[in-house]
């Protein structure tokens, strides 16, 4: 399997700015996530601020934390 095939890809909506690039993530009413800034995101210097949507990957072995691989425009 690649890796691509196991990532769950979701959306939500930023609600709070932590240090070092990591968001608290809302993703469904009520189920908050930590998402962190994916590497193309950084080296491109994407800001994201709180009540942006943003899409994340999730891995399917730990589902409380998520990679932010794409704000919405």
């Amino acid at each position: 399997m690649s890796e691509n095939s196991e990532k769950i890809e979701v959306e939500g909506i930023v609600k709070e700015s932590l240090p070092n690039a990591t968001f608290r993530v809302e993703i469904s009413p009520g189920k908050v996530i930590l998402g962190i800034i994916s590497g193309k995101m950084r080296i491109h210097h994407i800001k994201i601020l709180p009540g942006d949507k943003v899409r994340l990957e999730l891995s399917p072995y730990d589902l409380s934390k998520g990679r932010i691989v794409y704000r919405e425009k």
